[in-house]
């Protein structure tokens, strides 16, 4: 705390020293800009994005692997009926020869996010590298 001598018969008059308040303050400052970028928190997501021609190449949608998963429990594998039970083996068969391990998810408009993320378990437990998912908004090209 600092202190001022008065001038003529006006006494004294004290002033804080506010230097080692903002001091103080910067130095917080640079520790939470440097601890705020190293917490990532989430999953590694592939969205796919509208092409502008809606043509795709019948090779490249047979190297496309989309699960689906329906609002009444079932799930298919590029239009293929499957269980919960046979999608990571049959995940994994299908990636076996593959050197892209790249999957989509998707899922109907009213299907609980819990069926969605017990999809995407099972396709990393089965090696899937990336996972993306698959919107209407997506799909319908917007």
């Amino acid at each position: 705390m600092g202190m001022d001598v008065g001038g003529e018969g006006h006494g004294q008059l004290a002033s804080p020293n506010v230097v080692p308040l903002i001091d103080i303050l910067l130095v917080l400052i640079i520790i939470f800009m440097v601890i705020t970028p190293l917490t990532p928190k989430g999953l590694d997501t592939l969205v796919p994005q509208p092409s502008p021609n809606q043509q795709q190449n019948v090779e490249l949608e047979n190297k496309t692997v989309v699960v689906q998963v329906a609002q009444d429990g079932k799930l298919k594998i590029n239009n293929e009926d499957t269980t919960w039970e046979r999608l990571g083996p049959r995940i994994e068969q299908i990636f076996k020869e593959r050197a892209e391990k790249v999957a989509f998810v998707k899922g109907d408009n009213d299907v609980l996010f819990m069926d969605v993320a017990r999809a995407i378990d099972i396709m990393k437990e089965a090696g899937i590298d990336k996972v993306g998912l698959i919107t209407a908004k997506l799909e319908a090209g917007q």
